[in-house]
């Protein structure tokens, strides 16, 4: 059996492959400030709701938290488990858009290899982010789950013009002092999101098939804004979450 885990700012994920590439099993939970502890339980709980031990496994670690887990046999960058991780549903897949709690990536996979051969990076800044969305849920006081639905109600997005997540919070408390209705905040703020994103994917070249993955691609509004803003259609794996803890289960099994 292989597992890989992903643990990432916001969120811990750990998927179990058996030698088929087969998907047994999976978890996710928070990170929280004691991630390491989260992976841990994560980790012992899969494998003993499937009756396994530690020998029966191996372990590819990735992510934020990766060098940080005791248990590991291995670990890879996030850019390579992702790559990796959208072919299992994708095969022909060229471009990557992954969004995560604090950061976001742009990846370019080689047709004839399918390796990476080019990426960037936005951890600067948490505009464009999973924090940066749970940020203005917050001020708009709506559920973070019900974000998404609610800015595909807009027929007119609000601008918002930060690309700084304190301004973008001051702009969004602005408008909703202004009686803006909170979808059109919402709306503008997905576009924001997009348009920062897309500005990236277009510096590095995205082209079809692009698929999107990273807990932020479970955001319908996220995901219309990007394909707007890109000009085509971009392909969802239909656990987005999953694909770096996937991709990190895979590698261990071409390892092995």
């Amino acid at each position: 059996m292989y597992i890989g885990i992903d643990i990432g700012s916001l969120a811990t994920k750990i998927v179990l492959l058996d030698h088929n590439e087969k998907i047994i099993d999976w978890r996710s939970d928070r990170s929280t400030y004691d991630f390491k502890n989260v992976a841990h339980n994560l980790f012992m709980d899969i494998l003993t709701k499937n009756h396994l031990s530690r020998t029966d496994v191996y372990v590819m670690s990735t992510g934020y938290g990766r060098n940080t887990i005791d248990f590991k046999n291995d670990r890879i960058t996030e850019i390579t488990a992702h790559a990796r991780g959208v072919q299992y549903s994708f095969p022909q897949a060229r471009s990557v858009i992954d969004i995560g709690g604090q950061d976001s990536k742009v990846i370019i996979i080689s047709s004839k290899t399918g390796k990476v051969i080019d990426f960037q990076m936005n951890d600067k800044c948490a505009a464009g982010t999973g924090r940066f969305l749970e940020v203005m849920a917050r001020t708009l006081e709506v559920p973070i789950n019900e974000m998404g639905s609610l800015a595909l109600k807009s027929k007119k997005p609000a601008a918002i013009s930060s690309t700084c997540t304190v301004f973008a919070e001051s702009e969004v408390i602005s408008l909703f002092a202004q009686k803006v209705p909170k979808e059109d905040i919402a709306a503008g703020i997905h576009q924001s999101i997009a348009k920062r994103v897309a500005g990236m994917s277009k510096r590095i070249g995205v082209a079809p098939e692009l698929v999107f993955c990273g807990g932020v691609a479970k955001n319908i509004a996220v995901k219309k804004h990007l394909e707007l803003e890109l000009g085509f259609e971009i392909l969802c794996p239909k656990d987005p979450q999953l694909t770096g803890a996937l991709g990190a289960a895979l590698i261990a099994l071409d390892k092995s």
